[in-house]
């Protein structure tokens, strides 16, 4: 039977914002002025009377940044939980962790719960890093037997041995991380609840903390983890949650979230084009006019792994003589640069005609093909860089368009699931026999 440990149901948080009221147009009377401060007065008055925050600001409005959400989550899951900034991640994990109230539905949570939400939480600046462990132990709810017993794993795994009789304060974001991280792993919650706060940590200290975050499941025990790297939500997590804007949009395999996520970022037109040269991304020397996927004869973002895929750039030349490179970058879903390219010259490839030569004041487009059963599926996005000659006055645009790559089948005979790697070429292959015999241990090479 599954040991539910966590259940949200119809869970809400709302907020008061202030907005200032305009208050006429140009020229304002004394009069209007005063009554405007007088009515600001009096709001902030009776919010202090009746023990609520003071808003700034003359109208007010409800703001949820959790609305209705209903979830569960069952023992020695590791639960991963993404959106946008400002979807709401944050707010549900100061549920969780008991940090603020709901202002609608409830929440009923099993365990003992650690969280590490914010660098330093917990932590007393003026005491040394010893001292800190054994505070924010505490304060944790573990006993100090608990602590001495975990202690020197603690100080082992958060690498700041050197300075563990140093006032946090002196610490580096790096350190601080570490060390609270360190802390509420190993304390053996029921329950532990990390928050972006692991982007301050260098590769290593991330590999060690997704290590460790994995043991945790694996003992039986519950994480939750909201992260913006969707390489470490698909490597952690079993199951996953959507939010947006405050609201559940998907829970499930944690796979299947991320492409539904992935997928819903990447949505934009056959075509990312700017019509008017003084509104476009550039410089007085070069404009982007327009960046296109071609594929099969047809302008399109969604592309047949057995097509060829050409990428189209159009842009402007407004000074005479220029000589220009183009350059594109292609990322993958995860935002892993898979390939750079540019127009410069090869000696297995024919040179483009316009490379190194000066350009008249026109609109120009440039190509290159990526060839067909070349890129594994999969969502991709593309940089695109203009530059001069001279190395001066680059344009660098980001994101400028997005495509996917899908499988059509023809791969899926003698295999099933999703390949690994971001290339997934076809490859000649050729098996040879060298020698036969009966005997294996007597068969000789030719």
């Amino acid at each position: 039977m599954p040991d539910t440990v966590i259940k949200a149901e119809n869970l809400g948080k709302s907020y008061i914002i202030g907005h200032q009221e305009e208050i006429g147009g140009g020229y304002l009377a004394l009069r209007e002025v005063l009554v405007h401060n007088i009515k600001n007065f009096w709001h902030k008055t009776k919010d202090i009377i009746q023990g609520n925050p003071i808003i700034q600001g003359s109208t007010r409005e409800d703001f949820w940044a959790l609305k209705d959400v209903s979830f569960e989550i069952q023992r020695g899951e590791a639960v991963g939980i993404i959106g946008r900034n400002g979807a709401g991640k944050s707010t549900l994990l100061k549920i969780l962790s008991r940090i603020t109230e709901p202002s609608a539905g409830r929440v009923t949570i099993k365990g003992r719960v650690a969280s590490l939400l914010e660098v330093g939480t917990g932590f007393h600046p003026e005491l040394t890093g010893r001292e800190n462990i054994y505070l924010n132990g505490s304060i944790l709810g573990m006993t100090r037997i608990e602590i001495k017993r975990n202690f020197d794993e603690i100080v082992s795994f958060s690498g700041v041995e050197k300075f563990l009789d140093t006032p946090v304060k002196r610490y580096s974001s790096g350190m601080y991380v570490r060390l609270a991280f360190a802390v509420a792993a190993h304390l053996e919650p029921e329950i532990l609840v990390i928050d972006e706060v692991l982007a301050v940590g260098d590769a290593e200290f991330q590999k060690k903390c997704l290590g460790k975050m994995g043991e945790v499941a694996s003992e039986g025990r519950t994480v939750l983890v909201v992260s913006h790297n969707m390489g470490a939500i698909l490597n952690l997590c079993q199951n996953t949650i959507l939010l947006n804007q405050g609201k559940l949009i998907k829970a499930g395999n944690t796979e299947e979230v991320v492409r539904y996520y992935l997928a819903s970022n990447n949505k934009k037109d056959e075509v990312s084009a700017w019509n008017e040269p003084e509104k476009a991304p550039g410089n007085k020397i070069f404009r982007l006019h327009a960046v296109r996927i071609n594929s099969d004869g047809a302008y399109k973002t969604d592309v047949a792994i057995d097509k060829d895929i050409q990428i189209e750039v159009e842009y402007w030349i407004l000074q005479p003589g220029t000589i220009s490179h183009t350059s594109i970058h292609l990322l993958d879903k995860l935002g892993t640069v898979v390939l750079a390219s540019t127009n410069f010259p090869s000696a297995s490839i024919k040179p483009d005609q316009w490379f190194d030569k000066p350009h008249p004041v026109g609109l120009f487009k440039t190509s290159c093909t990526i060839p067909a059963n070349f890129l594994n599926e999969g969502i991709y996005s593309i940089h695109v860089i203009l530059l001069s000659n001279k190395g001066a006055d680059e344009v660098f645009v980001k994101d400028v368009t997005s495509f996917t790559v899908y499988e059509t089948g023809e791969m899926r005979k003698e295999y099933t699931g999703v390949w690994i790697g971001v290339v997934r070429p076809k490859l000649a292959w050729k098996t040879e026999l060298l020698n036969s015999s009966k005997e294996p241990g007597k068969i000789e090479r030719n």
